[in-house]
């Protein structure tokens, strides 16, 4: 049964659910001593069947016209194969249903379960939603049983015949839905999960930095997303991926690696769109690393890394979960890259200071930075610490007696600066 060109073929290769030709579905278990309800056509004389087949050519033809004409999603498709896929899916599920009067047989025997599994995957396939399939479903039920009631009435047969005919046509329905909707939650979660690990494959090749373009192109291509021609990687806690991913949508891939989420997307080229990201990231506490080209994403996502963990280490300061671009803070990782390093460096440079008490090295230390970055410029300095000018000659004239002439010395000023500034901001 079919009700669409787009799914008449056989579930693909890549289908393995139990009701599409798969391994069969679990038997479903029964409490010991509880009767099994008959099926409502066990009810229905035998031969009815046979009484009502000549009245299926018309009813099928009732539901060709009128399903594609009710239900958007099939009317914009209709074409000739339509058309005969759509006879053939309608008459052959109207020849099962009318199989069934007499007997004890299920709603659907094992080829026509296939196919009615196919269809609800096929729908998934096609990107439609299953209320389609379902409105088809209860138009078609409507039609069937107009036209077999009818059939019923020129016969003369009797009241009962047509409420068990009724509520035949319902059950039948209800099990053709069950079907097909247990097959496009099987067919969605299959394809979703397939498509995760591919895009996990595009994530990974990116960041390893070895891919070939060639072979970057193939795995997009596989994990369905268009490769920009920049793009920033970025760093986010775990537990914040998923809220991520839902934001992004698929203007970029989103990963959990170990204990950090890592996610791709097309680095922004102007404010406008670096807006746009910030937003995406907010509340997050993303860092979003510099925009790189496909073969120096590794590096976008060493600076996310280090900035990401400076920030950890408590040398930036709390905003609220804000997300950070790594681009405006590239001194910043420089700085912190080495801090044995750097922590060797202060110890030599700040040794002048050693003999001081706590409270009097850290007023001389800040004195100090703000005296480098304004050039020796007092006024500037003692705006920014806040204090009058004569203080700030005081201050600069203990600095001289301690360094001496090194605060004449290009190399050992800008030394300075950069252990100072990895201490005080």
């Amino acid at each position: 049964m079919k009700l669409s060109p787009d799914n008449n073929d056989a579930p693909d290769e890549r289908s393995s659910h139990p009701l599409a030709g798969g391994p069969p579905a679990p038997a479903v278990e029964h409490t010991p001593g509880t009767k099994r309800l008959s099926p409502p056509w066990r009810s229905l004389p035998a031969d009815l069947g046979a009484r009502l087949a000549p009245a299926a050519d018309r009813v099928t033809q009732q539901i060709i016209d009128v399903v594609p004409d009710q239900i958007p999603a099939y009317a914009i498709t209709r074409t000739d194969r339509f058309n005969e896929v759509l006879y053939l899916g309608v008459h052959g599920a109207l020849e099962q249903l009318l199989s069934l009067p007499g007997t004890d047989s299920p709603a659907l025997d094992e080829h026509s379960r296939e196919l009615v599994a196919a269809l609800g995957a096929g729908e998934y396939r096609q990107g439609r939603s299953m209320d389609a399939l379902l409105a088809a479903y209860r138009t078609g039920a409507r039609i069937t049983f107009r036209g077999l009631s009818e059939a019923c009435a020129e016969q003369g047969m009797e009241m009962s015949v047509v409420v068990d005919l009724g509520e035949s046509i319902l059950a039948y329905i209800d099990e053709l839905s069950a079907v097909s909707v247990q097959a496009y939650a099987f067919e969605q979660t299959s394809r979703a999960g397939a498509l995760e690990l591919r895009r996990a494959d595009l994530v990974g090749a990116l960041l390893a930095g070895t891919t070939q373009p060639a072979e970057l192109r193939r795995l997009a291509a596989a994990a369905d997303w268009r490769l920009p021609d920049r793009i920033a990687v970025v760093v986010m806690p775990l537990e914040l991926a998923s809220t991520v991913r839902t934001r992004l949508g698929t203007a970029g891939l989103v990963v959990e690696r170990e204990s950090e989420a890592t996610a791709v997307v097309a680095a922004p080229e102007v404010a406008g769109l670096r807006s746009r990201v910030a937003e995406v990231f907010a509340g997050s506490s993303a860092v979003i690393g510099p925009p790189a080209r496909w073969d120096r994403v590794p590096l976008s996502h060493r600076v996310a890394r280090l900035v990401a963990a400076q920030r950890a280490a408590g040398q930036e300061p709390d905003d609220g979960g804000a997300p950070v671009f790594a681009a405006d803070h590239l001194g910043r990782v420089v700085l912190g890259a080495e801090p044995e390093v750097m922590a060797e460096l202060a110890s030599r440079r700040l040794a002048p200071l050693d003999e001081l008490t706590e409270a009097k090295r850290l007023v001389l230390e800040q004195t100090l930075l703000s005296w480098l970055v304004h050039w020796g410029q007092r006024v500037p300095v003692a705006e920014e610490l806040g204090i009058h000018p004569q203080t700030v000659g005081y201050r600069l004239a203990r600095l001289r007696e301690l360094f001496g002439e090194q605060l004449d010395d290009p190399e050992v000023r800008f030394e300075l600066e950069m252990v100072l500034r990895t201490r005080w901001q």
